[in-house]
């Protein structure tokens, strides 16, 4: 066996082992002394490869460290290059989507490579949020064929929006993903009051009969019972009662004012574009199925839902600027009510009177905002009796009942924003701070709830211009 054959046993022996072993290896070839020479093919990947953005019908310059021999494009209608000089080449983006350009030299080495992304043209985008937004440092990158991703920081939220719809007026019917960081989020802090009076007026007036009345034959028998179907029988155990000759008349009248008065003044704090809640009232049980194990048996338990009522508050703050909060508010108030209640297997399930406010405004800081003008006023008034003789002058009340009820509800919502710092504890104080309960004797003797507490020994220069007890007083 010769040299040569030698040669090109090994070799070939080496690129089966390397073909069972996974491994890619390049062709190689041999002169007839047996001597391997340089490579003719070389495998490259696209590790190595450079990524370029680019825009549709623009162009780059690239300077190749090298003599250009050769120029492979996977893909001419996405990009082109046009090779200018033996080192200098020009890219251009013919239409959006991906691509490749890779650049060779005379020996089939590999010069440079180009991982290219053509998108849409974002220069336009990024000169006009620079203009809008000049202390903002807002990147514009390319999403797909019609889509753009907003990368970088802003100083608030609403300039982040402000960038967002920008871009999205510009890209028209393309995507828009908002990435931008906002680099201090404010906290603002929420003062409510809720204040409602509710005037209710009840009034019933109406004569029972019962007996009868016989003229020799003929016998009359009085029955007449009255009902009150507006507010119920509020007076079926009081009235006065007159006997006349085997009459009986009962005289059944009441009238009823009541005013009812509901305060609340939550305070929330919820960091900007957060939301936050309140609720100042309870929650009652409403059966809302029955299980029954196994189905089909006597064996049924009843499933509960609890429902909430009071008064409750939702807002959500976006801080826009330095002092400009823009505020979403959602205000209810609810109690329970007998009317339109559910009566079912003697279980009574109340209804809800809600008065509700939603709005969204913009409004500075510190600055208060009045949801007033919400007044609902409510009259009813019911006759009844028998037909006929209820219509007769002055005898005609003998006859009939009246109901009649008027509700008055006024609400008023004051809100109130704040942009707030957190604050050290020791600046804080609590309602229970130096509270102490007094002893037996003192509680016995004198009726007090509550020690007076201050620190004994000091001389406070207040003190001399006051007398008088002071302390944590509970009335």
């Amino acid at each position: 066996m010769t040299k040569a054959t030698l040669v090109r046993t090994a070799t070939l022996a080496a690129l089966i082992v390397m073909t069972l072993l996974g491994r890619s290896a390049p062709v190689t070839a041999a002169d007839p002394g047996g001597r391997i020479v340089s490579p003719a093919v070389q495998i490259h990947s696209d590790k190595a490869a450079q990524f370029l953005p680019l825009g549709v019908s623009k162009s780059i310059v690239v300077d190749v460290p090298g003599d250009i021999k050769d120029v492979l494009v996977a893909d001419p209608k996405i990009a082109n290059a046009v090779v200018r000089t033996s080192r200098r080449a020009y890219i251009i983006g013919v239409a959006v989507g991906q691509t490749n350009v890779y650049f060779f030299d005379a020996e089939g080495k590999q010069l440079m490579a180009f991982d290219i992304a053509v998108t849409r043209d974002l220069n336009g985008i990024r000169a006009a949020l620079k203009r809008a937004l000049p202390a903002s440092e807002i990147n514009v990158e390319g999403l797909g064929p019609d889509g753009l991703v907003l990368t970088g920081s802003a100083a608030n939220q609403g300039e982040s929006q402000q960038a967002y719809d920008i871009a999205s007026r510009l890209v028209g019917d393309g995507k828009v993903v908002n990435s931008i960081a906002v680099r201090g989020r404010d906290q603002v802090m929420l003062k409510v009051t809720v204040a409602e009076v509710r005037r209710d007026v009840i009034k019933q007036l109406g004569i029972d009969l019962s007996g009868n009345l016989s003229n020799g034959q003929a016998v009359v028998n009085l029955a007449n019972s009255n009902p009150f179907p507006i507010n119920q029988p509020l007076v079926s155990s009081n009235g006065i009662t007159l006997n006349y000759r085997g009459v009986t008349a009962t005289l059944r009248a009441m009238e009823r004012a009541g005013v009812v008065r509901t305060l609340a003044e939550p305070t929330l704090t919820a960091i900007s574009g957060e939301s936050a809640t309140f609720l100042a009232g309870g929650e009652f049980p409403v059966v809302s199925g029955v299980s029954c194990s196994p189905p089909g048996s006597n064996q049924c338990q009843a499933t509960v839902e609890f429902k909430k009522f009071g008064v409750g508050l939702n807002f959500t703050p976006v801080v826009l600027s330095e002092g400009r909060i823009s505020l979403k508010v959602l205000t209810e108030v609810s109690e329970l009510s007998t009317e339109g209640a559910l009566v079912s297997a003697g279980i009574t399930i109340p209804s809800l009177n809600v008065r509700r406010a939603d709005t969204s405004v913009e409004i500075p800081s510190g600055g208060s905002l009045a949801l007033a003008g919400m007044i609902q006023d409510q009259t009813k008034q019911q006759l009844n009796g028998i037909p006929g003789l209820m219509n007769l002058p002055v005898l005609g009340s003998l006859f009939k009942s009246r109901d009649f009820v008027n509700r008055q509800t006024e609400l008023m919502v004051l809100v109130t924003p704040y942009i707030v710092r957190a604050v050290a504890q020791k600046d804080l104080s609590k309602p229970d701070d130096g509270y102490a309960d007094a002893s037996d004797p003192a509680t016995s003797l004198l009726g007090r709830f509550n020690r007076l507490y201050g620190t004994p020994g000091q001389d406070n220069p207040r003190e001399k211009s006051y007398r008088g007890n002071v302390g944590f007083i509970l009335d």
